[in-house]
């Protein structure tokens, strides 16, 4: 069964489940007991009906009975009503009221000198008789039944149904609207509240802003004090880091000085391993202060980056810097789009990967940015003489070099992956297909934020 993680869903659920159980039990006990009152109703009628049948009958001077007026109720009088009444002695003609054109009434019901009374078939259909005996002076009896015909009393009882059931239908849609709109403004704080982290996730503030119920206001503080605390101690690891860095570089200096004299001397051996290991040391520092600098003086926990103006930006630096070369940007990002990456830590991706690209392109380096499958796609391509398939993932260790005559300390690439996977991203290189040859840096972005979203 799928979990609801959803408080609306399970609110209106409950919401649902609660009025369905209500209207339910409102339903059954008000017919039931509408049915009691008119059954009471008619039982009482019937049984005031028989009473005054009784009274009413006299016997002829030969025994015949008759009534010697007609009873209260005209409904007795009128064919096919419902309402019949019957006066049976044996040996002589039973007397009928007007209403039973048809048929009669069994009189087994009159049984006793006491009212009784059940359900038998009428002469219009099933019906509630009620009957009773009266004894004669010569020993005989008089059978008196009275009977009324059930679908009298379902009709009423359907007609009201009916009526309670419209009402009952308006009711729940009241409820069910009422407890969507309690829902809906008992978590409206809570849409509030994601509304505000979603903007400190883009970097548009420091901290959740906003005013927040009591039962939620605690979590709200919780979270900006753990922010404030979090981000100053990524700050301040990051300047101690950078700091250690820049307080090693100068004894490797050192070191790195004497080696090279102990290699001009007799033990050449011993400075050349010497040497080795001041290069990797150095090569480990560069990396830390690297990272280091990428990430130096954010003030916020998470910012937004616009690829076309970090992009610009870059290319006009690498511009200079490679005067040789060609570079063209072909962006097919929206403009209302942002990816979730700080602005410096772009720069510092993008630079390292046209760096690269420039040092190696024999004409023009080309840089392309798309969206798919929800995530930012930038591609750099260069002309240039490209990698073998086994020197594609070799490229991002650290310190890893493939021409001792370009310039530069082997960290690029690492340190723009090591960026790139830190904000959920991550960077490939591909054989560059078409016909310049060359090598293709894919920067993968998953997170894209929209603007006005």
């Amino acid at each position: 069964m799928p979990k609801l993680h959803s408080l609306r869903l399970r609110f209106m659920i409950a919401i649902l489940l609660w009025t369905a159980l209500g209207i339910t039990s409102i339903w059954y006990s008000s017919t039931r007991l509408f049915e009691m009152h008119v059954e009471r109703q008619y039982h009482e009628e019937l049984d005031v009906h028989i009473k005054e049948l009784d009274r009413l009958t006299k016997l002829k001077a030969n025994g015949q009975p008759f009534l010697s007026r007609p009873l209260s109720d005209p409904r007795f009088a009128v064919p096919n009503a419902g309402f019949y009444w019957q006066i049976t002695r044996q040996g002589y003609e039973p007397i009928k009221s007007a209403s039973m054109t048809k048929g009669g009434i069994d009189d087994s019901i009159a049984n006793s000198p006491q009212v009784s009374h059940g359900h038998q078939v009428g002469p219009t259909g099933k019906a509630i008789t009620y009957g009773l005996i009266r004894p004669t002076a010569d020993g005989d009896s008089v059978r008196f039944v009275i009977a009324t015909d059930q679908r009298l009393l379902d009709a009423i009882t359907n007609e009201f149904e009916a009526e309670l059931k419209l009402w009952l239908a308006i009711l729940a849609l009241l409820l069910l609207a009422s407890g969507g709109a309690i829902i809906l403004f008992g978590l409206r704080p809570l849409d509030r509240l994601r509304k505000a982290s979603e903007t400190l996730r883009r970097g548009e503030a420091d901290v959740i802003e906003g005013n927040y119920p009591s039962e939620i206001a605690p979590l709200v503080g919780n979270l900006n004090a753990y922010i404030s605390s979090n981000r100053e101690l990524i700050v301040k690891a990051r300047v101690q880091a950078g700091n250690l860095a820049h307080a090693l570089r100068t004894p490797l200096a050192v070191m790195t000085d004497e080696a090279e004299r102990m290699a001009e001397q007799e033990n050449g051996s011993a400075a050349a391993t010497f040497l080795e290991q001041c290069r990797l040391m150095t090569q480990q520092i560069e990396y830390q202060l690297a990272r280091a600098r990428s990430v130096a003086g954010k003030g916020k926990a998470i910012q937004a980056s616009d690829f076309s103006a970090t992009a610009m930006t870059v290319i006009s630096a690498m511009e200079r810097l490679h005067p040789d070369k060609s570079f063209r940007l072909e962006n097919s990002l929206p403009s209302s789009l942002r990816l979730a990456i700080d602005p410096v830590d772009l720069s510092e991706i993008m630079g390292c990967l046209l760096d690269n690209a420039g040092k190696w392109a024999n004409r023009c380096v080309v840089c392309r940015a798309e969206v798919a499958e929800g995530r930012a796609i930038i591609e750099i391509a260069d002309d240039g003489l490209g990698l073998q398939e086994e020197n594609l993932e070799t490229a991002f260790e650290i310190g890893s070099r493939f021409d001792a005559v370009k310039t530069g300390s082997g960290l690029g690439l690492a340190i723009a992956r090591d960026i790139a996977r830190g904000v959920g991203g991550e960077i490939t290189l591909i054989a560059n297909p078409s016909e310049e040859g060359g090598l293709i840096a894919r920067l993968y972005l998953p997170a894209i934020i929209c603007l006005g979203s």
